[in-house]
């Protein structure tokens, strides 16, 4: 027998072993061994509430229960029944859906187009750039909400008096008090996606860039066609957050709409379920909006994922 053919034959042999061999026992649960603390905490702080929330869902649970004066009563599915069943909830579910929508494209694009921006200028300019986002960032929402509000105010707001509206009330109509929550929220979270999506564009190696720019391609192209697909990864990140932050935003909306606008024109998803547990005391109807809630969090995630690891495959 040659030495290639008998080389090719232990290549075989090995690789049938490899192929065929069972992983080691501490090949799989190292890996689970080091994820175990996470995994204890996450399941002390995430499991159990998320357990104890679908299980009030399934019971009669109003104030009368909490005080511990009648004893609860299981009604199954009969809580998501009542609650498919109500023309209000549809509606905030759709303005949650839109609200959210609008939030995420515009936190994606400005907080993309200022860290573009931000590997274009300075060190000065740059460090004061970051210095305002960081800033923005940091700012409670309940504070961040009472400044916006102050400066979009009827009565003393500078901004009526630059834009020369007179005592416009920007609250008092639905989709002018949409728009300035969504002013805030943009405000408020556009700094994690310019300060992860520039540290992104950093790891970018430069040749990659100048070699485009010298192709003749334009910055839209250079981002469209160079950036963004390497920055996918990063992309996913910030685009799962952003829907995640803004899908159950309840703080903007709460203290700049006085609790969901008039006649709650302004209700979004998790307002409405705070409404429905604490101030009408039908907890089990929250609990139950709360679960669609994270049923619809985890579904969006999943095929937005799903979507992308496809397109990846394409490429």
């Amino acid at each position: 027998m040659s030495s290639g053919a008998a080389s090719r034959r232990r290549l075989r042999v090995v690789c049938g072993r490899s192929r065929s061999s069972p992983r080691p026992f501490g090949g799989w649960i190292t890996p689970w061994l080091y994820l175990a603390p996470a995994l204890v905490v996450l399941g002390g702080l995430l499991a159990y509430p998320v357990y104890q929330l679908g299980l009030i869902s399934l019971f009669h649970f109003t104030q009368a229960q909490v005080s511990g004066g009648e004893p609860t009563t299981f009604k199954g599915f009969g809580n998501y029944a009542e609650l498919f069943a109500d023309d209000q909830f549809w509606q905030v579910l759709l303005a949650t859906l839109l609200f959210a929508a609008a939030c995420v494209v515009s936190t994606l694009a400005v907080g993309c187009a200022l860290a573009v921006l931000l590997t274009r200028v300075r060190a000065v300019p740059r460090l004061a750039l970051m210095l305002a986002g960081l800033g923005a960032w940091a700012t409670p929402a309940v504070t961040g909400s009472t400044v916006w509000l102050f400066l979009f105010d009827a009565d003393f707001g500078p901004v009526n008096r630059v834009l020369g509206l007179g005592d416009h009330a920007w609250t008092y109509g639905r989709y002018s008090a949409f728009f300035l929550v969504l002013l805030e929220v943009v405000w408020c979270s556009f700094p994690f996606v310019m300060v992860t999506v520039y540290a992104g564009i950093r790891a970018v190696p430069a040749e990659v860039l100048e070699a485009a720019a010298l192709d003749g391609a334009s910055q839209w192209r250079i981002w469209r066609s160079v950036l963004a697909p390497m920055l996918r990864p990063i992309l996913v990140v910030v685009t799962i957050q952003s829907v995640i932050w803004d899908f159950k935003i309840f703080t903007q909306i709460y203290v700049m709409t006085g609790g969901g606008g008039i006649a709650g024109q302004n209700l979004v998803l998790n307002v409405y379920a705070y409404q429905k547990a604490f101030a009408s005391s039908q907890y089990s109807l929250g609990a139950a909006i709360g679960v669609v809630m994270l049923l619809i969090l985890l579904s969006v995630t999943l095929v937005y994922l799903r979507l992308l690891r496809r397109q990846g495959e394409e490429l």
